[in-house]
């Protein structure tokens, strides 16, 4: 007889323990404002590229592990108020001396790749909550699906809003072939954050 799903995360596994409800939402802001956090910092270190306006960052990985940390609703709040926080002008945008800072960033060629941070890390969080973090190969599929949805927002935007004259083909050239390999590799060796993580709790992959 097929097990139920596991709708659990991390976080709530952490979470648990709390002596109170208030205590609780205590603990689970402070999560999310620390992948907020981690979020600001993985996007400093950036290496611009020479050919094309998307520079090469560590964002994405932070974006997805905290999805599968926090899951799906908390996951995607964290990337909102990233972004809050980078239109209102604080400094946790990748540092550039061509993009616009601010909110003038979305509508420039990376706008794409930021705004699908949140429903990246929420896709990744809703397969977390389905168990897909305890075990590295099923990591790997969760995560691997929120990069998609980066590559997939992330070109088109590129693509049909900031560089339609290129059309498809120069978007790719601009914004996929040059980051897909480095990206997965990325990927591959963050998947197996969570399941080592769920096995310092003790808790069996499902």
């Amino acid at each position: 007889m097929p097990q139920p799903l596991s709708r659990s995360t991390l976080l709530d596994t952490f979470t648990a323990g709390a002596d109170s409800r208030g205590w609780q939402a205590a603990e689970r802001a402070g999560a999310v404002a620390f992948v907020t956090v981690l979020t600001a910092i993985a996007a400093q270190v950036s290496i611009p590229l020479p050919f094309t306006p998307v520079p090469f960052t560590f964002q994405p990985m932070i974006v997805l592990v905290g999805g599968l940390a926090l899951g799906a609703r908390l996951g995607m709040s964290s990337q909102i108020l990233y972004l809050a926080l980078g239109m209102a002008g604080l400094p946790v945008f990748a540092a550039s001396p061509i993009l616009p800072p601010g909110v003038a960033r979305l509508l420039g060629p990376t706008g794409g790749y930021l705004m699908s941070y949140p429903f990246a890390a929420c896709l990744a969080g809703y397969l977390a909550e389905r168990g897909f973090d305890r075990r590295y190969l099923t990591s790997v599929v969760a995560m691997a699906a929120g990069l998609a949805v980066v590559f997939l927002v992330g070109v088109s935007w590129l693509g049909f809003v900031v560089q339609p004259s290129r059309g498809v083909a120069g978007a790719l050239a601009a914004g996929f072939y040059p980051f897909v390999l480095p990206d997965l590799l990325k990927l591959l060796a963050a998947a197996g954050v969570m399941p080592g993580l769920w096995r310092l709790t003790g808790t069996r992959a499902r």
